[in-house]
């Protein structure tokens, strides 16, 4: 397409030829454009890059451009007025999925033992009735108000802010329960105490030395620290886990039970790659 405000010639043979193209009919040479806008000139390799940076020196290609846009917004518009599903209605199914999924895959595959605390329970061979204990936390962004950015702050989070969780395995490096989601400020201490499972904890008595058997489950159970902390990471790569959760972060029950499936579907991951002992 030609414009007005474009001149071409040739170098080498003088020649103008009156329309736009590559190379000179007489010696094909290639043509020298000149713009009268801009008063800008190269060889016919250069144009391109000259007209779609300076639209204003060909009127009949700025004229296309805005007709070809036109004619893309009018297609993305008839997009937009597609039916789609609206966003309720995918919450609903994404929910109920999870807890499909809840129903049948983390009952199947996390459970504790039945009698984990019985003394009666010896720690050898069974170690697996006897669970390491972690909490980890999942971050969130940081929320609007000001007294849940108290309740939900933890400063080792990359956000600041996070739901904090417990994590138990056993000996055989496999997630035997994950506890409720709690506000990242909660102490340790206090989801321990809370989920039941502090009364696995072997310490001395009072008035009591720690018997053998006691000692060989504490030096075990700091030589399974790394495992756990494996387990964890495991768990973390796992993007919903891994990254800044993007759930609603007052729905603790929705975000328990993704985090349950995930670790289910860890433990699957767990049975295919184990943890190396």
């Amino acid at each position: 397409m030609s414009s007005s405000q474009i001149e071409w010639d040739c170098s080498r043979c003088g020649s103008t030829p009156t329309d736009r193209r590559k190379y000179c009919t007489n010696c094909h040479s290639m043509l020298t454009w000149t713009c009268t806008g801009s008063e800008k000139s190269g060889l016919y390799a250069n144009y391109c890059r000259h007209r779609d940076s300076y639209a204003y020196c060909t009127p009949e290609l700025e004229e296309e451009k805005q007709q070809k846009m036109k004619e893309k917004q009018q297609q993305f518009q008839a997009l937009d007025d597609r039916p789609y599903p609206c966003q309720p209605a995918v919450n609903y199914f994404l929910s109920a999925i999870v807890d499909i999924l809840h129903s049948y895959v983390y009952q199947e595959l996390i459970s504790l033992p039945v009698d984990p605390a019985s003394r009666r329970t010896p720690h050898e061979p069974e170690r697996q009735h006897k669970l390491i204990v972690d909490l980890t936390f999942i971050a969130i962004p940081e929320p609007y108000d000001s007294e849940e950015r108290k309740a939900y702050y933890h400063a080792k989070s990359p956000t600041n802010y996070t739901l904090k969780i417990q994590i138990a395995c056993d000996f055989r490096h496999q997630i035997v329960h994950i506890s409720e989601c709690y506000h990242g400020s909660v102490h340790d201490l206090t989801v321990l105490r809370e989920s039941g499972l502090l009364e696995y904890a072997k310490k001395k008595l009072h008035g009591r030395e720690l018997t053998d058997e006691d000692k060989d489950f504490n030096f075990d159970i700091n030589s399974a620290r790394t495992a756990i902390e494996n387990i964890i990471q495991r768990l973390k790569t796992y993007a919903i886990v891994g990254g800044v959760y993007r759930g609603a972060i007052g729905d603790f029950h929705k975000a328990t039970k993704i985090v349950q499936v995930i670790s289910a579907l860890c433990n699957l991951n767990l049975n295919k790659h184990p943890i190396r002992k």
